[in-house]
């Protein structure tokens, strides 16, 4: 449930608001505990319509908008809520009855006084300032937006007659760019109106979702509008205004987001990569507890709105800051995949555990050489052993040996090559490329050199960092399907559920023991084991099991390197599956084991500061010909 502070707030919120025309005075912020005390409104007038007065007396229903509902993370710490700001705006004295220059005159003396207490200047045309007055003068004129707090005390007390302070509740980010791109933004639903009063207009302009939670759930958080009744006689005087109905707030979403992770793993982001992404995952439920993507945005440069100058510059950034690479970029997975390759070669039969094959520098497949990211012949090596060393030579003669339908069918089992399916906008479903996808794209069914690429995550492979840390959600908790989750719930101000995300279980794979068992061990033995690529992600009181992979994509002369590190931990007791990427710039060499595993790391060991050291998993490192050395550097080569 959302925590009683935050709905107080909501309540609050609102109920200050209702405060906005009466009497014309300046609102002042109430205490969380206050119960304000409303003036009561002069006694409405029964107007009888006739001749004379039907264009004279009105009565005018306007509508309040409603604060839009929160976005919070999985303990109720707000990610988006509402704050109040103070605009300064002139009324104009009923009846109506100023020439163009005196209604001019009576502005400008109003805006004169304005700009020296708040010592910035004040531009408005005179072609606005008559509009205003000639088509909805009994509304109040604003003339500065979004006072600083130095500005509103300055004002608040030593405003002139007619002049007063209009508070109004506008979206903040209170944690600035953490959690940015998931969470959105809001922007206004069109331009402060100018033309004549409509009945049902709102009193300040709405705002709507545009991007993000905000834009998924926006009818949601967007709640109904209260009414506001403002009646004039037929000298044009104002005879009464009270409230008709109050605005009702929209309703919370609340993430399956942990703050603290998603904070954890943006910093991780912020000081080792340019460009990336991470993604932690519940193995045991499929919530999303962290999906970062660097660079990123504050939303609060949106509200109330974005300048040009400010969004163009958004979006000519070369690193793309509007881009959730978590969810909506895929990347060639390199040696990550061959945790979907072993699985296959293990489940259908083509590989037994014990089974050895060389791994050595290169192969010839087809009229092509195939190379071995180590260069020297690393002798005869079963499963574990060659996922440990991450030995590409053994994964060719396997995956041709396996061959492509049975890879195909458990990566689309693991989840890759379709959308994880959360409430965001713009999910890529990647790609695992089959004869069809072949046929139309290369005019060619996959041949065993495409196999062999298949096999170590290269060629036309795509995954995003989502689907990869759903997969190796699935291995960590033996073998279940879970549907991504990444909002929980949403609910009412009173914490009554509208709607509830259950935990749900998509399918089991049905792994066998003994392959899960070959995978786990040869993931540990990566991360702590000898001859192991991710070292760099080791851990002094947990154990962590883990891949890492190296993978080039693009033109020859652009390309770039994608270095991944993906796994879980504890590895005994999985509480959190993930997958990490470094994105390289064009042309530089970066690897999975010394770039994405240190991340992990990084987070990893803030989130068990202080906790005992867990009794290890005992490795397996069966007997073969050539033993792996004991804590041999490794350096990784570009197609790990």
């Amino acid at each position: 449930m959302i925590r009683a502070e935050i709905c107080e707030n909501l309540r609050n919120l609102w109920i200050l608001l209702l405060l906005l025309f009466s009497s014309g005075a300046v609102a002042q912020t109430l205490p969380p505990s206050s119960s304000p005390s409303v003036t009561p409104a002069p006694e409405e007038e029964t107007i009888i319509p006739t001749f004379e007065t039907q264009k004279l007396a009105r009565t005018y229903i306007l509508d309040i908008p409603a604060p839009r509902g929160q976005i919070t993370d999985r303990h109720g710490v707000p990610l988006a809520q509402n704050k109040l700001s103070y605009n300064l705006a002139i009324n104009f004295p009923t009846p109506l009855d100023f020439s163009d220059a005196q209604a001019l005159s009576f502005t400008h003396e109003k805006i004169d006084k304005a700009e020296k207490l708040i010592g910035r200047s004040l531009k408005i045309s005179d072609e606005a300032i008559l509009r205003h007055y000639r088509n909805r003068g009994i509304m109040p004129l604003e003339i500065a937006q979004n006072l600083t707090q130095s500005e509103y005390e300055e004002v608040k007390d030593r405003l002139s007659a007619a002049t007063v302070v209009r508070p109004i509740y506008v979206r903040t980010y209170p944690n600035g760019k953490l959690a940015g791109q998931i969470v959105g933004y809001s922007g206004k639903t069109g331009r402060n109106l100018d033309g004549i009063i409509d009945n049902h207009e709102t009193l300040w302009p709405e705002t709507e979702g545009r991007e993000g939670l905000e834009q998924t759930f926006n009818e949601m958080l967007t709640g109904k509008h209260g009414q506001y009744k403002l009646t004039f006689d037929k000298d044009g005087r104002k005879t009464s205004e009270k409230l008709v109905a109050p605005p009702v707030a929209g309703d919370n979403v609340i993430t399956t987001l942990d703050l603290r992770l998603q904070e954890l793993a943006e910093k991780a982001l912020q000081a080792k990569a340019k460009r990336g992404a991470i993604v932690v995952v519940d193995p045991n439920t499929g919530d999303i507890l962290a999906l970062a993507s660097w660079p990123t945005y504050d939303p609060n440069i949106f509200v109330p709105s974005i300048s040009t100058e400010k969004f163009k510059a958004l979006q000519d950034d070369p690193n793309i800051p509007l881009l959730p690479r978590a969810f909506r970029s895929s990347y060639p997975p390199g040696s990550t995949f061959k945790i979907a390759v072993g699985i296959a070669a293990l489940e259908s039969g083509s590989v037994r555990p014990d089974d050895t094959y060389e791994c050595v520098p290169s192969i010839e497949i087809g009229n092509l050489t195939f190379h071995n990211w180590k260069k020297g012949d690393r002798g005869a090596l079963n499963f574990i052993q060659a996922l440990t060393e991450s030995c590409d030579t053994w994964f060719y003669q396997v995956g041709i040996k396996t061959g492509a339908a049975p890879i195909i069918d458990w990566a689309l089992k693991l989840g890759f090559g379709a959308k994880c399916g959360i409430p965001l906008r713009g999910e890529v479903e990647g790609r695992v490329p089959n004869d069809e996808y072949m046929k139309a794209t290369h005019g060619r069914r996959l041949l065993n050199g495409d196999i062999a690429n298949l096999s170590i995550g290269q060629g036309d492979t795509q995954v995003t960092p989502l689907q990869m840390a759903q997969a190796m959600a699935i291995v960590a908790n033996g073998g279940t399907f879970f549907q991504a989750r990444l909002v929980q719930q949403v609910q009412t101000l009173d914490n009554q559920i509208v709607t509830a995300y259950q935990v749900r279980a998509k399918r089991t794979l049905d792994l066998s023991p003994a392959t899960l068992d070959e995978l786990r061990t040869g993931m540990i033995n990566a991360v702590n084991g000898a001859g192991g690529t991710g070292h760099g992600a080791s851990l002094d009181n947990v154990e962590v099991a883990g891949k890492t992979g190296t993978a080039q994509w693009g033109p020859k002369n652009k390309e770039r390197t994608a270095a991944w590190f993906a796994g879980f931990l504890p590895s005994d007791q999985p509480q959190y599956a993930f997958a990490a990427l470094y994105e390289g710039d064009v042309g530089s060499k970066v690897h999975g084991g010394s770039t994405a595993a240190p991340m992990i790391a990084d987070i990893f060991k803030d989130m068990y500061k202080g906790q005992q050291a867990n009794a290890r998993r005992q490795r397996r490192e069966p007997e073969r010909g050539q033993k792996i050395p004991r804590a041999e550097p490794v350096e990784e080569d570009e197609s790990d």
